[in-house]
């Protein structure tokens, strides 16, 4: 097998987004979270300072959304988020950019938006991961995108909140990860249940990835190693 478990788990955002969520869901995917040591928990804003606390000590780092899902918030609104999220304890911030205003060619805006919050989020330690929701988008529209993260130095290009009519495509990671230059890793979400679903993510070029099924994942991960002998 050309992986460990670890290196799988170290890909893993493990995602506890879902409205319907209750604070005893929470509590038992931070848990799981800190069991299968995974990379981050991205966590409703609400929940992110119990998250932190949670985490403290540990090698999984407290994660939020930002404009989340649709991303038509102000930049004014997103920059807010950003600093209450550093403030909660928030390492990892996942924003969405404004989609509109990308489909309306905006570009000046949707580099402005995202700039804001990486710059925010930059001077309080954090690192962002900016969501295109690629269903809606033509592929120059994705390359555009790729480029302006680039600029203003993301940390991440992501490809999706899990909550549009599509999610992670594997000609969307391959062509994310042509056009984001070096400095910026491919984020997968949506969809990516299974673990030949996130081999495939990681060998298309996704360093991370969104997950509810990390259980499922991780498990079948190491049914296949020990079956293997490795």
């Amino acid at each position: 097998m050309s992986y460990t478990v670890a290196e799988l788990a170290k890909m893993i955002d493990h995602s506890l987004l879902q409205p319907v969520l209750t604070d005893e869901d929470m509590e038992r995917g931070l848990r799981v979270a800190l069991d299968y040591d995974v990379a981050s928990v991205c966590i409703k804003p609400y929940y992110l300072a119990r998250c932190a606390e949670v985490l403290r000590g540990s090698a999984v780092a407290p994660s939020t959304v930002i404009g989340f899902p649709h991303g038509g918030n102000c930049t004014a609104t997103k920059v807010a988020e950003a600093r209450q999220a550093l403030a909660d304890g928030g390492r990892e911030l996942d924003m969405v950019i404004n989609i509109g205003k990308a489909l309306s060619g905006d570009w000046a805006y949707v580099e402005a938006d995202i700039a804001e919050v990486v710059k925010v989020s930059h001077e309080g330690g954090a690192i962002v991961k900016v969501i295109f929701e690629n269903c809606y988008l033509t592929d120059e529209a994705k390359i555009r995108l790729c480029e302006i993260c680039g600029s203003v130095n993301a940390d991440f290009v992501k490809t999706s909140t899990g909550y549009g009519t599509g999610g992670a495509t594997l000609d969307d990671l391959r062509l994310m990860r042509k056009h984001a230059p070096p400095h910026v890793r491919v984020k997968a979400a949506g969809g990516v249940r299974t673990l030949d679903a996130l081999l495939d993510v990681r060998e298309a070029g996704a360093e991370r990835c969104g997950a509810t099924a990390t259980v499922a994942i991780l498990d079948e991960a190491k049914r296949r190693l020990e079956e293997s002998g490795a």
